[in-house]
C-alpha cells in the first residue's frame, strides 16, 4: 500500500475529518500512528486524541511540517483567514486535499502558489459508515498523485473523479446535499405512519427499511435499469400505479429538480466570495 509511509495531517478535525480519519483506521488503509490534528477548539482535539488514538498538534505550521499529505477540513467561510498565514509553509512535495464546498480550485491555486498537487475532495456524511459517495478532482499538478488520492479516499465509500465545475457542481448537490434530500423524504414516510397509528419507534424503522431495501436491491442488480425494476413492483391500474400517477401529476420531479437548482445556485455564490 502506498499509504503505510505517509504521513496525513488535518487542519481541523470537526465530524467530516473525523469519519474520514475514522474510516482510513478501520479500513486499515492508515495507522493512527500516522495521522496528525489540529483544531481551534482544544475539546475536539482531546476528543480525537482519546478515541482515535491520533496525534495532536498545537499549531498549524508545526502540521504543514510534519506531514506529507494534508486535508483541509476547515469551513468554506473560514478557510482563507486560516491559510493566507501559514501559505509560505507549504512546499512542492505536499499533497493537499481540501474538503471546503464551494471552494474552487482556482481559489486554491491563488491561496498555496507553492503546492502543484491539489485536490479538491466532496465526501457525504455516510463516511461515517463507509458508505459515502465522494468526489473528486485534481489540480494539472495533482495528476502524477491520483493513484494515492483515490487509495486515501477508497475507505469512505465510492470514489468519483469529476471535473471541476459544472460535474463538480452537480455531484455536491445531488450527493454532497442529497443525503439531507433523502433524509427529508424519510421523515414525511414516517410522519405518514404516525397520523396513521403507527408508534415513532415503529414507523421509523419501516421507513429506514422501505428507503434501505430499495437500495439494496438496486445495489445487487446493477445491470437493471431503476425504470425496470420499479416496473416490477407497479401492477397496472394498482395501489403503486395509482400512487406514482399522483406524484406524476403533482410535478414531484420538477420539484426535486428545482431543488437541486437551488442548492446549485448557493454554491455558485459561495465559490463567487472566495
Amino acid at each position: 500500500m502506498m499509504l503505510k509511509h505517509k504521513k496525513i495531517g488535518f487542519l481541523g478535525c470537526g465530524n467530516m475529518a473525523q469519519a474520514i480519519i475514522q474510516a482510513l483506521i478501520e479500513s486499515g488503509a492508515a495507522q493512527a500512528s500516522q495521522i496528525w490534528v489540529t483544531n481551534r477548539s482544544e475539546g475536539k482535539l482531546l476528543k480525537a486524541r482519546q478515541e482515535l488514538g491520533v496525534q495532536t498538534l498545537a499549531n498549524n505550521e508545526e502540521l504543514i511540517d510534519q506531514c506529507d499529505t494534508i486535508f483541509l477540513a476547515v469551513k468554506p467561510q473560514d478557510l482563507t483567514e486560516a491559510l493566507e498565514p501559514i501559505a509560505s509553509s507549504f512546499h512542492e512535495g505536499h499533497l493537499v486535499l481540501s474538503l471546503a464546498a464551494g471552494f474552487p480550485m482556482e481559489s486554491l491555486e491563488a491561496l498555496l502558489p507553492n503546492v502543484p498537487m491539489l485536490v479538491r475532495v466532496m465526501p457525504n456524511t455516510p463516511a461515517s459508515i463507509r458508505r459515502a459517495v465522494v468526489g473528486y478532482s485534481l489540480s494539472t499538478g495533482a495528476q502524477v498523485a491520483e493513484n494515492s488520492v483515490r487509495e486515501l479516499l477508497a475507505p469512505l465509500g465510492y470514489v468519483v473523479r469529476c471535473e471541476e465545475g459544472e460535474e463538480f457542481q452537480a455531484l455536491t448537490v445531488s450527493c454532497g446535499s442529497g443525503t439531507g434530500f433523502v433524509l427529508e423524504l424519510m421523515q414525511y414516510w414516517q410522519e405518514w405512519l404516525e397520523e396513521h397509528g403507527f408508534s415513532a419507534e415503529s414507523a421509523r424503522k419501516m421507513t429506514v427499511e422501505t428507503f434501505l431495501g430499495a437500495a439494496l436491491m438496486a445495489e445487487r442488480q446493477p445491470q437493471v435499469p431503476l425504470q425496470d425494476m420499479q416496473d416490477k413492483v407497479v401492477s397496472k391500474k394498482g395501489v403503486t400505479a395509482a400512487g406514482l400517477q399522483s406524484m406524476r401529476e403533482l410535478e414531484i420531479e420538477r420539484a426535486l429538480r428545482y431543488s437541486f437548482e437551488k442548492a446549485a445556485l448557493r454554491d455558485t455564490e459561495l465559490a463567487s466570495r472566495t
